[in-house]
């Protein structure tokens, strides 16, 4: 069977590339919008001449212009105009902004009269149907040049290859699943659209991010209403409101005070202050509260090429455990409980005598 969903156009993640690259420095809430496609990539052809990449390219500038007219919100865009980007590029684009959501906009095709919307998040394919998806859309890397130096040892056609990507997304799965959801909830209550779910699969353009990320699909171009709908002006409009809404209820649901140390802040204080180290990566993570499971007071230490991740900031050793229990309950389960005296990390056999 003949399966076209998605070419998904985003998001690879190199670490030398981080750690190179200039981080954003506004408090604004910042939203990268993918326009699926574009160039000489059109997207899957219909018999009814509609072009993927058009809508997806007219839906994301009208999402923008409205996320723009909210106070704090600023807007990047991976293309906005007719041209084509690698998978590389756009992941240039996501990951220099060190952005807040990453949105991928695109309209789904099959050979049947299939319809509805879907909202995909990177994760194991559940079934062969999402692989064949996730395996069609990966297959994307061929039309860039010096794929095989760019995507060095992925087969889109090998079930490990697409599992080994999925494990480089957890952190952000449960955000990237909410805003999904809004998603999809906006299509199906406000437009009466056929709701086919949030879904997830493995795309190798999703891997490594690190911000929550979701493909949209707005629907079937090779259903013949549905794809009349998409490429009218109403259609277009419904959509980018829908989405438009969802991004803006994803963003009032987090946190609003979030309250964290940067890494240039140095404990000046006689007393001991204990905190909760919860993660350890190569990767310099945005100390934002949904990106550590909904845990607040966070920080940051950079030990070479490793940051270490910490919770809590107390001089109260009881207030502490409590804090670990929290951070274990939340999904941390290997946290545990760090001592610094004048800046310096101490043992906690040493803080408790202070």
């Amino acid at each position: 069977m003949q399966i076209r969903s998605f070419f998904v156009t985003f998001l690879c993640f190199f670490s030398l590339l981080l750690n190179s690259q200039p981080k954003n420095d506004t408090k604004n809430f910042l939203v990268v919008l993918d326009a699926g496609h574009g160039g000489k990539d059109p997207g899957r052809p219909t018999s009814y001449g509609y072009q993927e990449k058009d809508i997806a390219l007219d839906i994301a500038l009208r999402v923008g212009e409205l996320l723009e007219s909210i106070e704090n919100i600023s807007v990047i865009y991976t293309r906005d105009k007719d041209i084509f980007l690698g998978l590389r590029a756009r992941a240039d684009i996501a990951n220099k902004s060190d952005a807040d959501l990453f949105v991928s906009i695109h309209c789904n095709a099959h050979n049947s009269e299939a319809h509805g919307t879907e909202t995909y998040v990177l994760g194991l394919h559940r079934n062969d149907f999402n692989f064949n998806i996730a395996k069609k859309e990966n297959e994307v890397i061929f039309l860039e040049d010096n794929y095989k130096i760019n995507y060095k040892g992925f087969d889109p056609s090998s079930p490990e290859s697409v599992i080994g990507l999925t494990l480089l997304q957890e952190d952000y799965l449960d955000q990237s699943i909410l805003l999904a959801s809004y998603v999809q909830s906006n299509f199906e209550n406000k437009l009466n659209r056929k709701n086919r779910g949030v879904k997830q699969a493995g795309f190798w353009v999703l891997h490594n991010t690190y911000m929550p990320s979701i493909l949209i699909e707005t629907g079937f171009i090779t259903n013949k209403t549905e794809g009349d709908y998409l490429n009218s002006e109403l259609g277009k409009k419904e959509i980018s409101n829908s989405i438009f809404e969802a991004i803006v209820s994803y963003k009032n649901n987090l946190s609003e005070n979030i309250i964290y140390n940067p890494d240039e802040l140095l404990i000046d204080t006689n007393k001991v202050i204990f905190k909760i180290q919860i993660a350890a990566s190569s990767k310099k993570v945005a100390l934002r509260s949904y990106n550590f499971k909904g845990l607040k007071i966070l920080s940051r230490e950079n030990h070479g090429k490793i940051y270490r991740y910490f919770c809590g900031d107390t001089s109260d050793y009881n207030e502490a455990q409590k804090i670990q229990a929290e951070a274990i309950n939340a999904g941390y389960p290997k946290a545990f409980i760090v001592a610094y005296k004048n800046g310096i990390k101490i043992s906690i056999n040493e803080a408790l005598k202070n």
